[in-house]
């Protein structure tokens, strides 16, 4: 079986993943029913693979995991957050092309 290039997180492990994260965190909140978000799929994945290491690629399963995303105050899908010690840095709702969100990432590696 292949190794998922997004790692899953759940509720019982964002705290830990996230915000407690000595990096940079990227979290893809998502549902199998949701056609833009599998749209976002490649785009996260290339991502993930270019910046391994430096940021850690997150995906949550809104249908598996409801708690995060209400605390989060997530309303549609795809929404990404991007994380920096904790703390939200930027947000993005519906489906965003690559160079949106590459250089939200390398914003905060600057």
């Amino acid at each position: 079986m292949e190794t998922p290039i997004l790692d899953a997180v759940t509720d019982a492990t964002f705290a830990e993943r996230v915000l407690a994260a000595n990096v940079p965190v990227v979290v893809d909140y998502w549902a199998p029913w949701c056609s833009p978000c599998r749209q976002l799929d490649p785009i996260l994945e290339e991502l993930a693979v270019r910046f391994g290491g430096r940021v850690r690629f997150l995906r949550l399963d809104t249908d598996a995991n409801g708690v995060t995303p209400d605390v989060q105050g997530v309303r549609g899908l795809p929404t990404v957050q991007l994380f920096v010690a904790g703390q939200e840095v930027r947000r993005f709702q519906g489906a965003k092309t690559k160079l949106e969100l590459q250089n939200a990432v390398e914003s905060v590696l600057a």
